[in-house]
């Protein structure tokens, strides 16, 4: 059998309060409020929004530096729905995979996770608690086509990083990255909008695929931060192909047959960067800059591993800021060159 996972650490600066003391809309009661009916007043219902906005424009740039400097290339009115749209995915992400998270039982989380869930049916409706669902609420005012079901997806995706330590194949793996990952390209395509001819139907598998690569990258680049969680999620299945223990995980043991895996997994993320390329394209052209930017950036991570020899146990792999800026020219140069 295995051996019992180690005691998780903590690796990175808890922001947990940014993202859930927010402040609250001023309307006198501790339910969510319509921020259109009940806000009359389109002064105070304006202030929330603004706030709002700038609450998700500080969190994303302290969470997602990448994210956060594809969202400058593009307008600031769409870079603040990105912001809104980020913040939601990250405070429920938040939920299952935060140091407070850590020390919460799984009973609570799941309780907390079905009021996540009936507080965004809440949000749809313009029913708000606080200043960032009020960012959200007016982002899906502003692009009537951004449907709900993605961000019921990630919910989904959420439960199941509560349930399940480990993936028994392929399909289940791709499932939790859809959920995770995929669905953000969903959320993001009708705010970044498509080239004239294009359809967003078109556009959307390639969006689908663009998440799909970056979670397999997450999940490469954080086997080892992940293995002292307890967690395993390159699947069993591959594990016995490969000849790779468990053991050999949580030991942080960089086997031949471990970078064997990782090279697979490599590939195969490379197999989703090339139709996600395909389809920046498809994106409006005000988009396409910052789409190819960070899909470029991303997939930096990969070379890193490449270059640390594939070991990923005990290293971690990232794109220094340096670096990031000499990639703005070659994606410049790709998106001038396909059709406006």
């Amino acid at each position: 059998p295995p051996p019992p996972p180690p005691t998780p650490r903590l690796y990175h600066q808890d922001y947990s309060d940014l993202l859930w003391f927010s402040p609250p809309l001023d309307v006198g009661s501790d339910q969510a409020f319509s921020h259109r009916d009940v806000l009359r007043d389109e002064t105070r219902r304006a202030k929330a929004i603004e706030l709002g906005y700038e609450a998700c424009k500080r969190i994303t740039a302290i969470y997602s530096k990448t994210f956060y400097l594809g969202t400058q290339m593009i307008s600031p009115e769409k870079a603040k729905n990105l912001w809104a749209v980020y913040v939601w995915c990250r405070r429920t992400d938040d939920l299952v995979d935060s140091p407070r998270a850590l020390i919460t039982d799984r009973q609570t989380l799941a309780n907390q996770i079905v009021l996540w869930e009936q507080r965004l049916a809440n949000i749809w409706r313009g029913r708000c608690v606080d200043v960032l669902d009020s960012a959200l609420a007016d982002t899906r005012d502003m692009y009537p086509s951004l449907a709900i079901e993605p961000f019921q997806d990630m919910i989904k995706g959420m439960l199941m990083d509560l349930d399940q330590q480990k993936y028994r194949d392929w399909n289940e793996l791709y499932l939790y990255c859809y959920r995770v990952a995929g669905t953000v390209g969903l959320m993001t395509l009708p705010i970044l909008g498509t080239s004239r001819g294009a359809r967003a139907i078109d556009a959307a598998p390639h969006a689908v695929d663009l998440g799909i690569a970056f979670q397999i990258t997450n999940i490469l680049r954080d086997v080892g931060e992940d293995a002292d969680r307890g967690r395993i999620y390159l699947p069993q299945e591959d594990l016995q192909k490969f000849g790779v223990s468990e053991r050999d995980i949580f030991q942080h043991r960089v086997t031949d047959q471990y970078k064997e895996l990782v090279k697979y997994y490599i590939q195969k993320a490379q197999l989703y960067y090339e139709s996600a390329e395909r389809g920046v394209a498809l994106l409006h052209p005000s988009a396409r800059l910052a789409v190819q930017t960070a899909l470029d950036v991303y997939r930096g991570i990969l070379t890193v591993i490449e270059r640390n020899d594939y070991d990923n146990l005990r290293k971690r792999a990232y794109v220094s800021k340096l670096k990031k800026l000499t990639m703005l020219v070659p994606a410049y140069l790709k998106t001038r060159s396909m059709p406006q």
